[in-house]
């Protein structure tokens, strides 16, 4: 099996990319709209929005990590593909 070009894995990484902003942008919506839908309940509301900001900060640092994960796999397949180990 011939070994994949770097154009061919930069487009894969930018796929990925656009996937995980894309999960995590839909999962913001998600949660917003839970948040809207709850707001005139006391108890329940305080709940979801404290939810909303927590699950909010660690979906965005785990988007970010991934995102970060994929730039370091395309620097090392530009390298390898360029030679520059």
């Amino acid at each position: 099996m011939p070994e994949p070009s770097y154009s061919d894995v930069h487009r894969a990484v930018r796929t990925e990319k656009i996937k995980i902003w894309f999960a995590w942008l839909c999962g913001g919506a998600i949660w917003l709209i839970i948040t809207n839908a709850t707001r005139n309940v006391a108890i329940v509301s305080v709940i979801t929005q404290v939810l909303l900001v927590v699950l909010g900060i660690l979906s965005t640092i785990a988007a970010v990590r991934m995102t970060n994960a994929l730039d370091r796999k395309a620097d090392a397949a530009r390298r390898e593909v360029l030679g520059d180990l």
